[in-house]
């Protein structure tokens, strides 16, 4: 009979040392990260935030760290295309094909801006310019002609349309009104159809009193009669809008109105057909 340390402890010799064993054994044989100690040596944090900026969520995720005053510097991440599939080269592909090609001109290139080669709804000068350079007032169809001309008057009423109508003065029938004639209150403004030259202001000794006549250009004018006063002179140059002079009655006139005529290589047009 043998005595035995009862405060001894006998190691196992059995299985479980062959299982730790063969447990080095294969973990020696198991291929090493190269990138591991790498990683271990990182702080959390800063694998956060290469993680972030791997995964296309680096300019939010900095901008939140920066605003907790985690990290004073943000880097905010190139946003050029990436390929998820094909590796480095087709990623270098995508990338080259985000930059843009430099655009050269020649030293004595012309870029032309002028206002006559533009031609929208927003520009009705630039659209009647553009109407008229290209064939003379009288070949203008009507369908080309409407809404060229802008309105003589803020607000306009018909009190006398163009064509043979009964005489307001002699009461007569068969009298040729040469234009439009439009209710205004006297010293009301009077307002240039487009932009032009003035080439008379004075009196009209035919009854339209005092006038205005406007060349818009390629036999195309505009006249405005029976004025209480005129605010241009003759070879003045006027734009679209502009204040020419004010509604009044003096003249061949039997109230203040306006009379508005559009002429076409001399000879007057119903107005309609250009407003």
């Amino acid at each position: 009979m043998t005595t035995q340390n009862a405060r001894g402890r006998r190691r196992a010799t059995g299985p479980a040392l062959e299982l730790q064993v063969s447990e080095a054994v294969a973990a020696a044989g198991r291929p090493r990260d190269p990138h591991r100690d790498a990683r271990r040596k990182r702080s959390p944090f800063r694998q956060v935030t290469e993680f972030a900026g791997a995964s296309g969520v680096g300019q939010k995720a900095g901008i939140a760290l920066a605003a907790t005053g985690l990290i004073l510097t943000v880097t905010v991440p190139v946003t050029s295309p990436m390929t998820a599939t094909g590796g480095v080269g087709s990623t270098e592909a995508a990338l080259s094909a985000s930059v843009q090609p430099e655009v050269s001109a020649a030293a004595g290139a012309k870029v032309d801006f002028s206002r006559s080669t533009v031609s929208t709804t927003g520009d009705p000068d630039g659209k009647l310019k553009q109407l008229l350079s290209a064939q003379s007032a009288g070949s203008v169809s009507r369908a080309a002609s409407a809404g060229s001309l802008g309105a003589p008057l803020d607000t306009l009423i018909t009190a006398s349309p163009f064509g043979y109508r009964v005489s307001p003065i002699t009461g007569g029938y068969g009298e040729f009104h040469r234009g439009q004639d439009y209710a205004a209150q006297c010293g009301t403004a009077v307002h240039a159809a487009a932009s032009g030259t003035v080439t008379f202001t004075g009196w009209h000794p035919y009854g339209g009193g005092n006038r205005v006549v406007i060349d818009h250009g390629n036999g195309l004018e505009t006249t405005y009669n029976h004025l209480s006063s005129i605010d241009v002179q003759t070879g003045q140059k006027v734009t679209r809008g502009d204040t020419v002079a004010l509604s009044g009655t003096t003249g061949a006139s039997t109230g203040c109105h306006l009379h508005f005529e559009v002429m076409v290589n001399g000879d007057v047009v119903d107005p309609t057909g250009w407003l």
